[in-house]
């Protein structure tokens, strides 16, 4: 290597000439700023590189700019097999225009959201990588639950009511038992020789702002059914929305609390190190913390997205009745099993993902840090978004929805209470997720003055 270095140095002292003519000033120059020619004469530029000969600079502009939009389309669409489900969209809408089956567009429609919430939380996770762990935290917090936000705010406009609150219930459910069971269980399998283990402090606090959340949905249904208003039809709407106030005031003084305050209790996602509080080697990691897209990339995929299953939530809640009758399904099992599966679509392998790698705290801020948000954030959102279009969205569930939130809570709030988890434990919450799921499927919403206003009943 010394000899070739050497031969190429005198080369190019003999194309300099003799540097007797020459100041010490031009020499620098000739040294550092090779001549035209010598430019010419190399082959082996990169048509890639960002610095091209003159006259070639727009052709590899251009042709650098079509290989940056390739490979980002190839890495966010084609990267995963589940897009494979990504036709289905522009089918629900063709099926639409052309049949009245509304059972198709809606299972269409379906098929169609589930890749792009995946997608979505996949952009947002890109995006985390500029913001840093604060940012990026609100980032996957609040685009994780865009799916459900986007489909409640759609039916709200619709008036759909009862479907906004199912919908909200199911994804907290969801959330607690089943995301979080599956990444227990797969956690587990991935450790069979050791119990993982993750911090009691954030799994205390989220324990308290879900029962705070379930307060939040007692105390309205409690008015209700013990016909104890002091002013009937007022005052149940009147505790729902100045509640709702309260818990959007709470979770704003939890998210200080959990990103100045406390930020030491708290796992970022850039961190390399496993629960256990083993060191773990950068080379391995380092594949796994890269982004793959850029900073705009992630944005511009956002968008996109978020306009997308926009698009598809309206043929959704447009058809979510016709389905319930053509399928005699009823609405309260498709709202609070079938929405909620699709939108955590996204929660659910980022929880199973982060888990099978030994980072549980991470799979416990995806799973509980996203139930907690749809009951403190979500839920009280929709009623102040009704409130703002004339809606009487209220906080009151009805009286079997709100005991089924209710023991849900204590049973996840057992099961973390040691701050280890196993394969077992993780089961046992996926069986209960099935138990709520049979409940929801026999259970028969009972008939009120809202649903009374819906098309179609």
């Amino acid at each position: 290597m010394d000899y070739k270095v050497q031969v190429g140095v005198q080369s190019h002292l003999e194309q300099m000439g003799p540097l007797d003519d020459r100041t010490m000033e031009d020499l620098d120059d000739e040294c550092l700023f090779p001549s035209e020619m010598d430019a010419q004469k190399t082959q082996s530029v990169d048509p890639n590189q960002h610095i091209s000969v003159s006259g070639s600079l727009p052709f590899n502009g251009n042709k650098m700019t079509r290989n940056g939009v390739y490979k980002s389309i190839k890495t966010v669409v084609f990267s995963n097999k589940l897009n494979l489900l990504m036709p289905f969209g522009p089918l629900a809408i063709l099926v639409h225009k052309m049949t009245d089956s509304n059972g198709w567009v809606f299972f269409l429609s379906l098929l169609g959201i589930t890749p792009l919430a995946e997608r979505l939380g996949y952009a947002t996770e890109q995006l985390a990588f500029f913001t840093g762990p604060t940012v990026g935290g609100l980032l996957n917090a609040t685009f994780g639950n865009a799916t459900e936000l986007i489909i409640s705010i759609y039916a709200l406009k619709s008036g759909m009511k009862r479907v906004v609150q199912l919908s909200l219930l199911g994804s907290i459910l969801s959330n607690m038992l089943l995301v979080l069971g599956c990444a227990f269980f797969c956690g587990g399998l991935a450790y069979h020789g050791k119990e993982q283990v993750f911090s009691k402090a954030t799994a205390v606090v989220n324990s308290g702002l879900l029962l705070m959340a379930v307060m939040g949905l007692l105390f309205p249904a409690v008015l209700h059914y013990t016909h104890t208003e002091r002013h009937a039809g007022k005052s149940e709407l009147a505790l729902s929305r100045f509640s709702s106030c309260v818990m959007l005031l709470a979770y704003a003084a939890y998210l200080v609390f959990q990103l100045k305050s406390q930020t030491d209790h708290y796992v970022p996602l850039g961190e390399e190190v496993n629960q256990n509080g083993e060191n773990l080697d950068n080379n391995d990691d380092d594949e796994d913390e890269a982004p793959e897209i850029s900073k705009w990339e992630s944005i511009i995929w956002l968008l996109i997205m978020t306009v997308w299953i926009s698009i598809l939530s309206d043929y959704l809640v447009d058809t979510i009745e016709g389905a319930s009758d053509a399928w005699d399904v009823p609405i309260a099992f498709i709202s609070v099993i079938l929405l909620p599966i699709i939108g955590n679509a996204a929660e659910h392998a980022s929880a199973i993902m982060f888990a099978m790698k030994d980072k549980l705290d991470i799979s416990l801020g995806v799973a509980i840090g996203s139930s907690t948000q749809i009951s403190m954030f979500g839920i009280p959102f929709c009623v102040v978004i009704g409130w703002m279009m004339g809606q009487e969205m209220d906080l009151n569930f009805q009286l079997f929805e709100t005991a089924t939130l209710f023991i849900t809570v204590i049973v996840v709030a057992f099961f973390l209470q040691e701050g280890t988890s196993n394969y077992f434990k993780g089961l046992m919450l996926i069986l209960c997720y099935l138990i709520v799921a049979a409940s929801f499927f026999v259970h028969e919403d009972p008939p009120t003055d809202d649903q009374s206003k819906q098309p179609g009943t």
